[in-house]
Parts: structure tokens; C-alpha cells; sequence
């Protein structure tokens, strides 16, 4: 059973643990499965450079993961070759690129909360 996919974006780690042969990228998407017949959880993590952030879905196995995948791509910007409907699920259509990036602007867009007198 697939649990989740999420992503981690490591630009401004500066050491972390890869284990022997793996080339440590900017990108990390981590999936994590249940095994309920041998009582296991297990994760699988891939490396995913920032020159081509795009990695094969596993919608084709596991049609749950669809919505998981969805907002990875949205939010970071990575791409799932093969998904079935790679749309954008929680930005709006028209935004330009992925807010959770830690390269992306922070507060590009002013934000006016409710009962702000002085709205910017």
C-alpha cells in the first residue's frame, strides 16, 4: 500500500547523508509503502537533479498516489512522466512557478489579512 509521495528541495543544505554511490541532488522524492502482510513500512528515496526534475509515476501501480504526485508538481516542480492527469491541484492555473522551491520569491504577492487597516 503507498502511503505518500512527497518531495524535499536540498539547495540550501549544506551536508547531508547519502549512502555510498548515491550522488546527493537538489531534489529528493520520497514515497513510503505499507507492507500489511509482513508488518513493514518502507520508503523509497530518489535523487532527482535540478536540470531535469522529472522522475516515472507510479499511478500505473498505484492509482492513489495520483493526488500525491499532483501536488508535488505543483508545489515543487517536479515532473511524474506517465501520470494520467498532470494538472495543477492547489495553485491557481495562471501562477508562475513553485512557491515551496527554496529559490522561489518569498512574498512576491502582498498579502492583505482580514482586519488589516493599512492594507499593502
Amino acid at each position: 500500500m503507498c502511503l505518500d509521495v512527497t518531495a524535499v528541495d536540498h539547495l540550501l543544505d549544506g551536508d547531508r547523508y547519502c549512502p555510498p554511490g548515491v550522488a546527493p541532488e537538489r531534489f529528493e522524492v520520497v514515497a513510503s509503502f505499507l507492507a500489511h502482510a509482513r508488518n513493514r513500512r518502507i520508503r523509497v528515496i530518489c535523487e532527482v537533479p535540478a536540470a531535469d526534475p522529472s522522475v516515472p509515476s507510479i499511478t500505473g501501480i498505484y492509482a492513489g498516489a495520483g493526488f500525491a504526485e499532483r501536488e508535488v508538481l505543483d508545489l515543487l516542480g517536479i515532473d511524474f512522466e506517465g501520470h494520467p492527469d498532470p494538472e495543477r491541484i492547489l495553485m491557481p492555473d495562471d501562477w508562475e512557478g513553485h512557491p515551496l522551491r527554496k529559490d522561489d520569491a518569498p512574498a512576491r504577492v502582498p498579502v492583505t489579512f482580514k482586519g488589516d487597516p493599512t492594507p499593502r
